[in-house]
């Protein structure tokens, strides 16, 4: 009765495909939470970043850049005198989902507004799709 096993049983394998089921089932809840958490505070940062590069754009030509001129401003001259960039070294970012940041200037609640719409890119929301603001 000397019999060779090779491979595994059916039960080896159902056991082990219930422990890497329970392991998922701890480990993908928090990496989503925490994914989601990281895409908020990438665009709280690039904003005060931004935020930085405009005060600089400011401080070189005695004022903000138009709505008209957009973000754009910072990277490109758009024929202002003083204008000293480009105050960005890689170009104006896209939010962590994907779209632009909305400039306004004049702003609503100061000298600009500086905003994303969060995940689902509609104004409000709460949790992921809330709104990341230059003002708060």
């Amino acid at each position: 009765m000397n019999q060779k096993r090779n491979g595994f049983t059916l039960v080896e394998l159902l056991v082990v495909m219930v422990i890497l089921g329970l392991l998922a089932a701890l480990v993908v809840p928090r990496y989503v939470a925490k994914e989601k958490k990281g895409r908020h505070q990438t665009a709280r940062i690039q904003i005060e970043l931004l935020g930085q590069a405009l005060d600089q754009f400011r401080l070189d030509t005695g004022r903000y850049p138009t709505t008209a001129e957009g973000l754009n401003a910072l990277v490109v001259n758009p024929g202002i005198p003083g204008w000293d960039g480009p105050y960005l070294k890689k170009g104006v970012p896209l939010d962590p989902w994907g779209r632009p940041y909305i400039y306004q200037c004049p702003g609503s609640h100061g000298d600009y507004d500086l905003y994303s719409y969060g995940a689902d890119g509609a104004p409000g929301g709460e949790g992921e799709n809330k709104d990341i603001t230059s003002w708060e």
